[in-house]
């Protein structure tokens, strides 16, 4: 039966093939799943310090201008 998932042909070097192949044993689940789950993780982290930048970057032009909780909400729903 066909999948909707993209599929990868990936090569790990040694080790990682067997922390990959420990850690899913211990989670009791497939390699393959295992390290969809691990790349899942690892893009998460990608956005979370690309956003960050973005962040320092807007509060950098800003010259550390900031505004309270409240008065964002008070101009959001204004």
């Amino acid at each position: 039966m066909p999948t909707k998932k993209r599929r990868l042909n990936i090569t790990l070097n040694k080790d990682a093939a067997l922390f990959v192949k420990k850690i899913a044993l211990r989670d009791d689940v497939p390699e393959a799943t295992k390290v969809s789950q691990l790349v899942e993780l690892a893009l998460e982290m990608e956005e979370d310090m690309y956003l960050s930048k973005i962040s320092d970057e807007i509060l950098e032009k800003s010259k550390g201008k900031t505004i309270s909780h409240k008065e964002f909400w008070s101009r959001v729903h204004g």
